[in-house]
């Protein structure tokens, strides 16, 4: 059994490395623009999209492209991505980069790529991944996302997690249970992307940093158009 454990975190990691290794300069450009092509493709979902009373009301969104769920006896999850906040004037921020990384046990074996939606309700759960890490589950509580806009009214009053997760895989898009998986900010994407004096990411939605990308400028209009203030 411990052999068993050892290949699977060990598979994991391995690809945990291959990816950072190879990953192109443009890394972080790319990550904000795909972010930006899921929402787009997540919102056009007429029946089975995030509740519109859940996004008008959110304080933070992560999008993670392409989340690697790998499994042998021991399963893992790997990716990165990028996290809006809401800002002071309803606006939104610059996109801060972070990483999504989790286990499970049991028996299982395969792998799968996944898109990962974050959308964070609470004061409590932002002020948490701007510490730099956090557990999902332990340091906020977590759910598999409601899905449907007809959903949209039962929202505030039935559902009380700070965080709500959704996956989408091969088409499919739902809800889905991300506790005991691990948000840290990405300081080296930050650095690599905005500058070596924001890789924090409170440096980085304070507003001070002086460039905005044309593919964060894309990235904020859509966040406009599809979750208003």
């Amino acid at each position: 059994m411990r052999v068993f454990v050892s290949v699977g975190l060990a598979a994991l990691f391995l690809f945990a490395s291959i990816s950072s290794a190879l990953a192109a300069p443009d890394e972080e450009r790319e990550r904000v623009e795909l972010a930006g092509v899921i929402l787009d493709e997540i919102m056009q979902i007429p029946e089975t999209g995030i509740p519109f009373n859940l996004l008008a009301n959110a304080a933070g969104i992560a999008v993670i492209p392409n989340v690697l769920k790998v499994g042998l006896v021991v399963g893992g999850r790997f990716g990165r991505g990028v996290l809006v906040l809401r800002n002071e004037q309803g606006g939104w921020s610059n996109p801060v980069f972070i990483s999504l990384t989790g286990g499970s046990f049991g028996w299982q074996i395969g792998a799968q790529s996944t898109d990962v939606i974050l959308v964070f309700k609470s004061e409590r759960s932002i002020a948490g991944i701007l510490t730099g890490k956090f557990t999902l589950g332990a340091d906020a509580a977590v759910a598999a996302g409601p899905v449907g806009r007809n959903m949209s009214g039962a929202v505030d009053t039935t559902l009380r997690a700070e965080i709500y997760s959704y996956s989408r895989s091969r088409g499919l898009f739902a809800g889905v249970s991300l506790e005991g998986s691990v948000l840290q900010i990405d300081t080296e994407a930050n650095g690599a992307y905005y500058g070596s004096g924001y890789r924090s990411a409170r440096s980085v939605i304070d507003g001070s940093v002086g460039r905005e990308t044309p593919e964060v400028a894309r990235l904020k209009a859509k966040l406009a158009h599809y979750v208003p203030r």
